[in-house]
Formats: structure tokens, C-alpha cells, sequence
């Protein structure tokens, strides 16, 4: 069956059909006056005139009678002539609509359709790539906007990333169906492919459609606007910068009590934060340097590009301090996990329930073997408090338990925790992170926010796209070689996608906006420079 998500009209087609049967009915009533106007003239009564008596007068008046019938049929036969034109021209119409249509629902556009499968399954991944990019970084400039204008300021440019929020969260909804094998034949899969075209289409053009107000919001391009932009990104570099350090040393506090099974999400974090605010460094101070020599648009290019990084840097720091509060969290809930488990588990074995006898005895054994494992890991020495929970809640899970009381709780402190990690370093990574790695991101997204969540598939599929996006990011490689734009941060401000184009520190950087707009801080006449 077809998804609900890629069926519907578009909102414009009722108005089409509406001005076609209007055009056929107009026509035919046309046609119809015409045609039934001849007879109506003919009266019944007006005599009839005498024969002439001579035979030239009746072989005049022959042609006479004859010219005035063919008369009578000219102006039916062009009304005819007109409603087929009529409907000619709303039959062409709307097949080319058919053919051109990429709104969600609507049928495949006549390039995609012309395409292989494959060819429109590649456009599509490197789509959703491209969308969810403009989300992100449109939500990142916000904060900085909202920083320094407020929230009321903003709100129009929120509801937007909003509304391409939902957008996008529909793509992707259908890509892991797509994924999953639904729809099964061919022509509803390309269909479907279709559908995520229009949704990306739409989330773009919502950020473009506003991308211009925003621009007039922030006003970097006025002396005021950026300095005053400039004070906001200095103020949240150097807030920032402090954090760093300490996150540093929490992370290796962190290590030693729990071990490094416990902290390896997070290694390296504090490293690459503060290669970010090197990067944030270099371009602050030519942002500064750009406004002193009254060269606005420079100055805001640069401002950008260190907001980019500087936001990517909270990200890194804010990485290791959620972790630290979740494994706190989980320490003091896995004692009371441990009880809760046992308890339920001994209920289990005595209800009666959906399982066979056999079944369910080996499945009940199998959970003691989990619990026992949990227990002898506290009595070890440090352990993983969040990995420990993960145990229980997959163990006990098979025998039926686990979804009222604590070891729900510990279920959704698990599962929260691996969505907000793999974010984290989907948002960091993004250049080079790619769709199947952010479709099952999305797809763990969803299923936490639904009522009731599930837990369990959100933290399986978390964790297999924090998996994937590893793996994409060293398929991907360094992106320059030389050694100067790892000194300056440059090369990682390309892996996470805060400056765009070729692999160089020169490229525009990213900024809000859908693909119209996204790219508009290039330097003028570069590739880089956006469509107006």
C-alpha cells in the first residue's frame, strides 16, 4: 500500500480542474446555442412565395436558398471547432502538469522518470544530505540572531526552520521505509523517490523564502549591525573558550571513574573544540580587520564562518558535560535497576503470559545471566554505568518486563543519550556524513518523540548511525593536505561543513537559507556566489 506520505494533490489542483470543466461547459453551450439558433429563426408560419413563372427567375432564386443554408451551418461548425480546441489545450495542459509535477504525492517529474531507479535513488541521498545541511546550519545562524535581536525578533525565521523541519523529517520518514523495502515494486518506489524530492524541494524553498528578511534582521553589512554582530560572536568565543579547558578536564575525570569504555563517544572532543576556535580565532580577527577597512561584506563572510565554528565548538563541549551528567544519572539509577529487574523478572516466571512454558524458561535464564554479568561489573571495579543499563533493559526485554518502572527510566536515559550522541557528531561532521547515516538518526528521532516512545529501536538505530556516520567520516578522509589548514582549523571547518565548495580554506561559508541562498556569503563572482 502506498504511503499516506507520498499521496495527495497538490493544493493547486482542484482550482486547475475547476477552470477546465469551466472552459468545456462554456464551450459547450456555445456549440449548443449555435447549433439549436437556426431553428428557432425558421417560423412556421411566413408563406410560402409562388412559383415563378419564369425559369430564369427560379434558377436565380436557387442560390439564393442555397447560400442561406450553408450560412446557418458555418457558426455551429466553428463552435465545434472551439470546444475541441478547448479541450485540446486542457488535455496538453494537464499532461504536462503530470509530467513536470515533484510535490509530494504527485506523480514522478519526467526527468526522474526518464532516469534508472539508481540514477534518482543517488539524487535523492545527495538531496537529503544537502536539506538536512540547510536545517542545521539555518538553526546555528539563528542562535547567533537570536542572541543579539531576541526571541520575538526571530520568531518568523524560527517558525520557517520549523516548518522545513517538518519537511524533512517526512523525507526522511520515507526514506527509511524506501530503506526497509516499502513500497515493493518499481513504480511506487520511484514515486516515493519522488515524494522525498518534493519535501527537500519545499524545505529549501521555506529557508529561501525568508532568507532575505533574516539577511535584513542581522544587517551585517551596516557598520552597526556587524559590530554589533561581532560583540556577540567575541562574547560566546570567549565564554566558550573557558569551557574548553574544563570540559578537558572533566573528560579525563570521567575516564578514570568510569573507564574508557564509559567516555569513548566523547574522545577527542575537547580536542576538536579547540581546533574550532582556532579556526574561530583566525576569522574573527580578519572579520575585525575587514570592518576597520570598511570592507562590510568581507567582515560578514569571515563573521560567519567563525559563528559556524564557534557553535560546532559548543557542540564538542556540550558533548562531554550531557555525558558527564548521564553517566552520573545512570550510577545512581543501576543499583535500583538491578532490584527492579529481579523483582519483575520473578513475576514474570510465576505469570502467566504470551510465552510457552519452555520458551519462557529460556529466555528467563538468559536474563539471569545478564543480571549476574551487571552485578559482578559494579563489584570489577569502574564500569560503564550507561552500558550496564543498556544490558538490563535488553536483557529483561525478551522475557516481557522492563516497560512500567525503573528500568523504563533507565530505558529512556539510554536511548536520549545515544540520539543525542550520534547528533552531536552528525551536526560536527556533517561534510562529509552522508543520507543512510542521517535517515537513521531521524528515524531514532522519531521514534522517541512518539507516544508512547520506543526506546529500544531508538537506541539501536542511534547507535547504528553514529556507526555509519563513523565510517563515512574516514571513507571521506582528510579533506586538504596541506599542513597549514590543519594548524588553523581549517580542515576541520570542512569536514563539518561550515565552509562549502571545493576542499580549501577559501570556500563561502554556510549560513541560513535552502540552496538559493545558503551560499550567498561567497565573494562576489566566485562559483560559490548565490542566485539572486
Amino acid at each position: 500500500m502506498t504511503s499516506s506520505l507520498i499521496r495527495g494533490r497538490p493544493r493547486r489542483a482542484t482550482a486547475h480542474i475547476s477552470v477546465r470543466v469551466l472552459h468545456t461547459v462554456v464551450g459547450g453551450l456555445a456549440a449548443v446555442v449555435w447549433l439549436v439558433l437556426p431553428w428557432m429563426t425558421i417560423s412556421s408560419d411566413v408563406p410560402v412565395p409562388a412559383a415563378p413563372t419564369h425559369p430564369a427567375a427560379a434558377s436565380a432564386a436557387a442560390p439564393e436558398q442555397d447560400g442561406t443554408s450553408v450560412a446557418d451551418l458555418v457558426l455551429p461548425l466553428v463552435a465545434v471547432g472551439a470546444v475541441v480546441v478547448v479541450a485540446g489545450y486542457g488535455y496538453v495542459r494537464r499532461t504536462r502538469r503530470a509530467r513536470t509535477r515533484t510535490t509530494p504525492g504527485g506523480a514522478a517529474p519526467a526527468g526522474p522518470a526518464a532516469s534508472p531507479l539508481s540514477e534518482l535513488d543517488h539524487q535523492v541521498r545527495a538531496l537529503l544530505v544537502e536539506s538536512d545541511d540547510w536545517v542545521r546550519t539555518s538553526r546555528e545562524e539563528l542562535g547567533f540572531a537570536e542572541a543579539r535581536s531576541g526571541a520575538d525578533s526571530v520568531a518568523p525565521f524560527l517558525r520557517a526552520v520549523r516548518d522545513a523541519e517538518v519537511e524533512l523529517s517526512a523525507a526522511f520518514r520515507m526514506r527509511q521505509q524506501y530503506d526497509d523495502g516499502v513500497p515493493e515494486d518499481e513504480t511506487s518506489r520511484r514515486h516515493a523517490l519522488a515524494g522525498m524530492i518534493g519535501r527537500c524541494q519545499e524545505a529549501g524553498r521555506r529557508l529561501d523564502a525568508e532568507a532575505a528578511g533574516f539577511d535584513l534582521l542581522r544587517a551585517l553589512e551596516t557598520a552597526d549591525g556587524l559590530g554589533e554582530a561581532l560583540e556577540v560572536a567575541e562574547d560566546r568565543f570567549r565564554a566558550l573558550a573557558a569551557r574548553t579547558g574544563g570540559a578537558g578536564a572533566t573528560l579525563a575525570d570521567l575516564g578514570r571513574r568510569y573507564g574508557a569504555a564509559a567516555v569513548d563517544a566523547v574522545i577527542g572532543h575537547a580536542e576538536q573544540a579547540k581546533d574550532r576556535l582556532v579556526f574561530a580565532t583566525t576569522r574573527l580577527n580578519q572579520a575585525r580587520q575587514a570592518a576597520d577597512m570598511q570592507e562590510a561584506a568581507d567582515a560578514a563572510r569571515h563573521l560567519r564562518a567563525a559563528e559556524g565554528a564557534t557553535a560546532q565548538a559548543e557542540v564538542f563541549v556540550s558533548g562531554i558535560e550531557r555525558l558527564a551528567a548521564d553517566l552520573a544519572s545512570a550510577a545512581g539509577l543501576v543499583p535500583a535497576a538491578l532490584t527492579g529487574a529481579e523483582a519483575e523478572l520473578a513475576g514474570a516466571r510465576t505469570g502467566a503470559g504470551d510465552l510457552p512454558a519452555g520458551e519462557l524458561h529460556a529466555r528467563a535464564a538468559h536474563a539471569d545471566l545478564v543480571l549476574t554479568a551487571v552485578r559482578e561489573e559494579l563489584t570489577a571495579g569502574p564500569y560503564d554505568p550507561l552500558g550496564a543499563l543498556r544490558l538490563l533493559v535488553r536483557g529483561l526485554a525478551p522475557v516481557g518486563v522492563g516497560r512500567f518502572g525503573v528500568l523504563s527510566v533507565a530505558a529512556s536515559l539510554v536511548a536520549r543519550s545515544a540520539v543525542a550522541e550520534a547528533d552531536a557528531f552528525v551536526t560536527t561532521h556533517r561534510g562529509a556524513v552522508g543520507s543512510t547515516a542521517r535517515t537513521r538518526l531521524a528515524e531514532a528521532e522519531r521514534l522517541l518523540a512518539e507516544v508512547p516512545p520506543d526506546l529500544l529501536a531508538a537506541d539501536a538505530l542511534a547507535r547504528r548511525a553514529r556507526e555509519l556516520a563513523e565510517r563515512d567520516v574516514r571513507v571521506h578522509g582528510n579533506p586538504v593536505a596541506g599542513a597549514a589548514e590543519h594548524e588553523t582549523g581549517a580542515a576541520g571547518a570542512i569536514v563539518g561543513g561550515i565552509l562549502l565548495g571545493a576542499a580549501t580554506q577559501d570556500g563561502p561559508p554556510a549560513g541560513f537559507g535552502g540552496p538559493r541562498t545558503r551560499a550567498r556569503w561567497a565573494a562576489p563572482g566566485s562559483p560559490g556566489q548565490a542566485a539572486d
